[in-house]
């Protein structure tokens, strides 16, 4: 590893580089000697000081300097070293210098190459915790550790960056797991794996997989996996959240648990939300929601049924209907819940100005009073 073991120093060569009186000289002479060494870390505070003596500043830094041809050599040097620790295999010690002039690109393209047993706990960390490439991240996580290790680290990580792809990992691998295990099963039966691609193709015919004590995955991480499903828009994924709903829907009683309304009944409900973002049957899995409204007591639940059925006009595209729900259904100022636009920010995506204009007027809210006046007066709006 660079840096490690300590190379013997060169002070008499130095002390003759040092006694022609090229200062110059001198620096270069330890900017090659790091370099052939592999003291990356050494290289860069060399190059730097190369660099203040070329600008006259003091070679020795004791406080910032402001001077942007120096804040460009120190972006130049800090690449160069980042560049030197990837080359040599090192991606912690290289992640800080990109990090540092905010170019995360290399680093990502590195970790991508990165197979579990070549990951360390640094990598893995820098890639997810970090943000630099979450769904390789999580990746490792799944192969080194496990499904459920990679559920908490999702869960306990604000992750942005790739976060439908992390979805899709999880639920992937949670299906492969479901198929791998009733290939074993059906083999055993009938002495050879199930035919097919999905769950549904293992099913026809086997009504026998799903007896009182028979799972094919652990439920806990099913059930912390399916509710991302209303984050999803890609339909391969989307595909995939339909059939764990559909395994799910067919388990015993022993393997279902309730879920906050409307989701109490919660592979059936998450069944139906998957339906709708798929574009199949869309009314009918809407009017699955609609009733979880009507049949609900405020008081008791809450607005999560109305917030619930607000997501899914906007992602269907449905903003008329999204703010009529969220006037009727949704305490808009409450501080909880699943996050959903506001009735003016849903009048003004559906056009409805006027609309927009009187509840402005309501609310006192004078600014966007005004932008509705004038987007209900100007065509280009």
């Amino acid at each position: 590893m660079p840096d490690s073991p300590v190379p013997s120093l060169p002070l008499d060569a130095l002390d003759e580089v040092l006694s022609g009186g090229d200062a110059a000289a001198s620096l270069d002479f330890l900017a090659s000697h790091y370099l052939a060494t592999g003291e990356y870390g050494l290289l860069f505070e060399a190059r730097l000081m190369r660099k203040r003596f070329d600008l006259g500043l003091p070679l020795v830094q004791t406080e910032s300097v402001a001077l942007q041809s120096y804040q460009d050599g120190v972006v130049d040097v800090a690449r160069e070293t980042g560049r030197l620790f990837l080359a040599a295999g090192n991606i912690e010690r290289a992640w800080p210098y990109f990090r540092a002039i905010s170019e995360p690109g290399p680093i990502e393209q590195a970790i991508a190459a990165v197979d579990a047993e070549q990951a360390t706990e640094g990598v893995v960390s820098i890639a997810f915790q970090e943000g630099v490439h979450p769904r390789k991240g999580l990746e490792l996580i799944l192969e080194k550790h496990g499904m459920c290790r990679a559920i908490t680290a999702f869960g306990m990580t604000a992750v942005q960056k790739d976060r439908e792809a992390c979805l899709a990992l999880l639920a992937r691998h949670i299906h492969a797991e479901i198929l791998s295990r009733m290939d074993y099963a059906i083999e055993a039966r009938e002495g050879k794996p199930g035919p097919g691609t999905t769950i549904a193709d293992r099913v026809e015919g086997r009504d026998w997989l799903f007896g009182e004590w028979d799972c094919y995955v652990d439920t806990s991480h099913l059930l912390s996996v399916v509710p991302y499903c209303v984050e999803i828009t890609d339909p391969a994924a989307l595909s995939v959240f339909h059939e764990l709903c559909e395994y799910g829907c067919r388990l015993s009683p022993q393997f279902q648990s309730a879920g906050i309304p409307p989701f109490e009944d919660q592979f059936t409900a998450y069944g139906h939300y998957v339906e709708a973002l798929r574009g199949n049957d869309v009314e009918v899995h809407v009017d699955y929601f609609r009733k979880q409204v009507a049949e609900s007591d405020q008081d008791i639940v809450g607005d999560a049924p109305g917030r619930t059925l607000a997501r899914l006009f906007i992602s269907l595209k449905r903003p008329a209907d999204a703010l009529q729900t969220v006037l009727d259904h949704v305490f808009e100022d409450a501080p909880y819940g699943m996050p959903v636009p506001g009735a003016i920010q849903l009048c003004h995506a559906a056009g409805n100005f006027a609309r927009m204009r009187e509840l402005a007027r309501e609310r006192g809210d004078l600014l966007s009073y005004v932008a509705a006046s004038v987007a209900g007066a100007s065509p280009a709006h």
